[in-house]
């Protein structure tokens, strides 16, 4: 375990430790889209890890998916980000803003402009998703055009200014977890016959764009990725081609020179290995369901650079003195993941305060 407490240059940060915070979807935002006035207080608890990455984060009105995230495009939401931010810069920590764009994964009421979801293809996920109205199916989503696609892209590159400008490290693009830069790979919800279809070239272009324009905007060293190759969530299913998909893709962006490809590992050890032999760069790797047992066995294989942990993180604010010290770890508190208060967000006690400090 010993590297795990080494410091390492990722792009051009040098973190303390190789301990990253994966993002989490919170749903604390105000209903504009600006961060909660809890939020700054949350992410500072953290900031002992190498890198926080935050919540996924709208680049758009219509990236929008889920009731209060929050967004990364209009002054009030540069405005609650700075004091997250800066919070998290007062304890010494880095943080990513993730940026992520629903497409399908989305429903109308949840949305400030109450407008139908996009996505490459008007195919509905087949799932249902939480509104203020309760659970609901998720309409067919509206197909984008190529002029929208590009559009799309510019969002994306504007957000990261944003980012950039609210006082962020950097900036994950999420192309994980079945939401629009993963819905272009599978060929279950992009049936597209242009240049955003049909071929793996075609199908992992707007990632690559994506990832191209906002290197050039804010510098290829405060942009990463994160991909969750043979994810089957939420009607996504990536076909026979999907390990080749993301050999060319990962091959592609590594030649962006980016800060760091962040994985979230779905079993296919084969696949791992090729992208780590493919991806010159720094890897960040998300095993789900780890074991506090195997905390930085990936880093002492040489299999990862960096190891991203969400529930034990969020249960533990002090999870690195917890780690150096083997103390026990608090318990997540599922109930009180998604909404709500300070409870199961802010009031995790720590290690000085369970042992009566």
């Amino acid at each position: 375990m010993s590297k795990l407490f080494d410091s390492i240059r990722v792009g051009r940060y040098t973190l303390q430790n190789r301990l990253v915070m994966a993002p989490m979807t919170r749903s604390r935002a105000q209903y504009d889209g600006t961060p909660g006035q809890l939020a700054a207080g949350y992410y500072a608890q953290r900031a002992s890890v190498g890198l926080i990455v935050t919540e996924g984060t709208q680049p758009s009105d219509d990236g929008q998916g889920y009731l209060t995230t929050p967004g990364i495009y209009a002054d009030e939401h540069v405005a609650g980000w700075k004091k997250i931010t800066s919070a998290v810069h007062d304890k010494g920590g880095h943080l990513f803003i993730q940026l992520m764009h629903a497409g399908r994964m989305s429903h109308p009421d949840n949305t400030p402009n109450h407008r139908q979801g996009v996505a490459p293809s008007a195919i509905a996920p087949g799932t249902q998703m939480f509104t203020a109205k309760g659970m609901q199916d998720i309409p067919t989503p509206r197909a984008l055009s190529a002029e929208e696609v590009r559009h799309t892209v510019d969002d994306f590159r504007f957000a990261a200014r944003r980012a950039i400008e609210a006082g962020a490290d950097g900036v994950e693009i999420h192309g994980a977890n079945a939401y629009l830069v993963q819905q272009f790979f599978a060929p279950s919800a992009n049936t597209r016959t242009d240049e955003y279809g049909g071929s793996i070239e075609n199908r992992a272009r707007f990632a690559i764009e994506v990832a191209t324009a906002i290197a050039k905007e804010i510098g290829a060293d405060r942009t990463a990725i994160r991909l969750s190759p043979g994810t089957t969530m939420w009607g996504i299913d990536e076909g026979a081609e999907g390990p080749d998909l993301y050999r060319y893709l990962v091959a592609e962006l590594d030649k962006l020179g980016l800060a760091y490809l962040h994985v979230m590992h779905q079993g296919n050890e084969a696949l791992l290995a090729d992208i780590r032999e493919l991806w010159q760069g720094t890897l960040i790797l998300n095993r789900p369901g780890r074991s506090r047992e195997q905390v930085g066995a990936d880093i002492a294989t040489g299999l990862a650079d960096l190891e991203a942990y969400g529930q034990m993180i969020l249960a533990n604010p002090d999870f690195v003195a917890r780690l150096k010290s083997r103390a026990p770890m608090n318990e997540a508190d599922r109930n009180a993941f998604f909404g709500g208060t300070a409870q199961g967000y802010t009031d995790y006690p720590a290690l000085s305060e369970a042992v009566g400090a």
